[in-house]
């Protein structure tokens, strides 16, 4: 798609913003916007979550707080923005009435088109500006508050430019959402196809002709009659971690690098933030991981619930924390097949019957994981199938970093887009969707708002 460009700009003198279309005026947020700080109770007014895809009512993830009756309101048509930089892209046109935390400012728009507010106080540009204003001990994790955002300098083309501008990012940014669902629903077809192909290899074998058995373990089902069937307690040992907040008083400690639920990823371990904990020289080894356990982690949730991974001692000493199970298995059974076993659907059944569900949060006692029943053919065959699943599985691990580089692509567009156009990079006056879609033109921007409120 080729878009034109303006013909005559002049030098915004602002860094974030840089050149502007001539015609175009630049004015204080504040100009625009006024602060709405009614306090109200989440009893009277809905709770709403204000998140990257925008304004939604509250998520059941969201954390809640005992202070519901001091909140602030929102009416629909307000831009609500949070003002802590962690939270950063979290923002949006709500559609909704209802209460935030007090971390967010919400704004009345005043003399500008909310649909141009939008898309403009969400631009990537325009977050990292409001964002470089805030103050606080870390940049990132300091707030900004409206005394400070009601001075920054925002571009304001006419009432009619900011229409065509919102109805062009409305239109193009959903055919992108679109797509970008389509390459989201690959990756989830690619898991279930991926999990599948685990699930029939640990349980069913590799010889289709083999005669098979009752395992005796009904979610199990049948399994090669020559395998054995056995509690994972059997064949392994399981180790505790070290708890996180231990106050040791005035022993001597010393501090090393320890393995969170975070790093423990289904089939392996992400090294990118590992943070370290206090302990005793004298537990140093007894919560050293060694290499060959296998990692499972205790609770989180259900995707995040028994998922685990083999230990190759990339970082020596290492500890884990006491949410995550360090299980040691014995020559009877290999590391790679017990991490290959909780990846399949039939374990995945298994932690989940038998975990203590609360919300969307579970865990699994140390007990339960032992008493897990494994598929045991010999070390021999466990090493074959694995060879068999590394091939196989290494198709779908291309795939899907085919789908998420796509993704990443699409999302970079999406930006780019959007700042270009809020900021007059491009000119999309005389835009009109392509004929054959103007009919659907209204539809479609209502499923993109689904996505991009």
């Amino acid at each position: 798609m080729t878009i034109a460009k303006y013909i005559e700009n002049y030098d915004s003198g602002l860094a974030w913003l840089g050149a502007v279309p001539k015609h175009w005026s630049l004015k204080r947020l504040g100009h625009f916007f006024s602060e709405r700080r009614e306090k109200v109770s989440d009893k009277d007014f809905q709770p709403l979550s204000v998140t990257k895809h925008g304004i939604v009512p509250r998520l059941e993830t969201a954390a809640k707080t005992q202070d519901g009756d001091n909140r602030k309101r929102v009416i629909a048509g307000d831009f609500v923005i949070n003002s802590r930089s962690d939270r950063k892209g979290s923002s949006g046109l709500s559609e909704l009435d209802g209460s935030v935390s007090l971390i967010c400012i919400v704004l009345e728009p005043n003399g500008v088109y909310g649909r141009f507010a939008h898309h403009l106080l969400r631009s990537e540009v325009f977050q990292e500006e409001f964002y470089r204003n805030g103050k606080g001990i870390v940049a990132d994790l300091w707030s900004t508050g409206f005394s400070e955002m009601k001075n920054i300098v925002i571009p304001v083309p006419s009432h009619h430019e900011q229409t065509q501008i919102a109805r062009f990012l409305d239109h193009e940014t959903a055919k992108i959402d679109a797509l970008i669902r389509e390459q989201e629903r690959l990756i989830e077809l690619l898991q279930e196809k991926r999990q599948a192909v685990i699930s029939h290899a640990v349980t069913k074998g590799l010889d289709p002709d083999v005669p098979m058995k009752d395992s005796g373990v009904e979610w199990l089902g049948e399994v090669p009659a020559h395998w054995r069937v056995g509690k994972l307690r059997w064949y392994a040992t399981i180790q505790g971690g070290v708890a996180k907040g231990k106050d040791y008083q005035d022993q001597k400690t010393v501090s090393l690098p320890y393995l969170r639920v975070a790093n423990v990823q289904a089939g392996y371990v992400d090294l990118t933030e590992v943070k370290e904990i206090a302990v005793l020289e004298s537990e140093i080894e007894r919560y050293s991981l060694r290499h060959g356990d296998v990692l499972m982690n205790e609770g989180g949730d259900n995707d995040k619930l028994g998922r685990g991974t083999v230990w190759r001692a990339e970082i020596e000493p290492c500890l884990h924390q006491n949410h995550v199970f360090a299980i040691r298995p014995n020559g009877h059974l290999t590391p790679e097949w017990l991490a290959m076993f909780t990846q399949s659907s039939r374990a995945r059944s298994y932690f989940f019957l038998n975990s203590k569900q609360s919300t969307n949060l579970a865990s699994i006692s140390s007990s339960n994981v032992m008493n897990l029943d494994l598929p045991m053919p010999s070390v021999d065959e466990q090493e074959r199938i694995l060879q068999f699943l590394e091939s196989e599985l290494q198709q779908f691990t291309d795939l899907q970093k085919q789908a998420d580089k796509g993704i990443q692509l699409l999302l970079e567009r999406r930006s780019a887009l959007i700042s270009a156009a809020v900021t007059g990079k491009i000119d999309v006056r005389n835009w009109q969707p392509p004929v054959d879609e103007s009919a659907f033109d209204e539809d479609v921007r209502q499923a993109g708002m689904e996505v991009t409120a």
